[in-house]
């Protein structure tokens, strides 16, 4: 039998009422995935749970079975975004992942996960990072699963300090994050200032669709952030990801069909559903974008390929 594939929440990357935030928990708490990922990683303005909630909510879903992670923010502009990363770091009840390289010094010496956003290239990058106390990483979302492979090798893992295999995991759904900024591209898109933004971002529950001049879906403005327009899916691909080492496969919350995008997941990789089919009926739900996986072959991002999984 293949060796299960760890299922993650990934932080809401979206400004999404507080209604709708707990309402999305209370379901993930009766879903297949043993990680949640939980926090604001993208902007510091958003403020519809502050810590004390998000640490609530941690103790919930812990309760219920959960392994809970903390996320601190890709992008750290204030003093006060240092002091809410402080006590993410010093609060001692749950995992702490580390979206910047500023989180790294408070975090030294306990463990801690790697996100996304760290940008780890090489085998001694893994390695400094776990000598620091780093657990897990989960690989930038720009790599091939070939150079997931080189960097921590099923056969040949990084260590951490107390002798364990740093475990790999990789972005496996949903729009990919690739740049931050300091300055927000919504509230620009509306004609207002960052620190007066009115808070339009809650009005986009799946980000702000950006079409080239060919009319061709091509980015999302999610506030200070950047994402593709298309969504990464590796749905089909567990003999390459088992192969590549990964052991956790992280998906990115939407909107709608969430739920039903975390079981079809779950159904292929760990309990023998059928590949193309599992695809049939990913693609037949009201996802915001069409699906890609470029990256992970080593091509453009924005490709699709059909896995090995699901050919003839």
């Amino acid at each position: 039998m293949n060796t299960p594939i760890g299922l993650t929440v990934g932080p809401v990357l979206y400004h999404w009422p507080r209604d709708t935030l707990t309402s999305f928990y209370a379901r993930m708490a009766d879903g297949p995935a043993q990680r949640i990922v939980l926090g604001e990683s993208v902007c510091s303005r958003r403020r519809e749970l502050k810590l004390d909630d998000w640490l609530g909510l941690a103790r919930e879903l812990s309760q219920s079975g959960k392994q809970v992670v903390l996320a601190t923010q890709a992008l750290v502009e204030s003093e006060a975004d240092l002091r809410l990363m402080r006590r993410q770091a010093e609060q001692g009840e749950f995992l702490v992942e580390a979206g910047d390289a500023s989180a790294l010094h408070m975090l030294e010496g306990r463990e801690f996960l790697l996100s996304p956003h760290i940008n780890i290239y090489s085998r001694q990058s893994l390695q400094f990072h776990a000598d620091l106390g780093a657990s897990g990483w989960s690989a930038p979302v720009e790599l091939s699963l070939a150079s997931v492979a080189r960097i921590n090798a099923a056969q040949n893992p990084v260590l951490d300090p107390q002798g364990r295999a740093v475990q790999t995991e990789v972005f496996g759904f949903g729009r990919l994050p690739l740049a931050f900024s300091a300055r927000c591209f919504t509230a620009r898109h509306h004609h207002l200032s960052k620190d007066e933004c009115e808070f339009r971002c809650l009005g986009d529950a799946d980000g702000l669709l950006v079409q080239s001049t060919d009319a061709e879906d091509f980015l999302v403005l999610n506030g200070i952030q950047t994402q593709s327009a298309a969504l990464q899916c590796l749905l089909g691909e567990g003999a390459a990801l088992r192969s590549a080492g990964v052991s956790r496969l992280r998906l990115s919350p939407c909107s709608q069909s969430f739920d039903e995008v975390l079981a079809l997941f779950d159904a292929c990789l760990n309990h023998g559903a059928d590949a193309a089919a599992s695809l049939a009926a990913l693609q037949a739900l009201p996802l915001p974008g069409r699906l890609a996986n470029g990256y992970a072959h080593g091509q453009a991002g924005m490709k699709w390929q059909a896995e090995p999984e699901m050919q003839a």
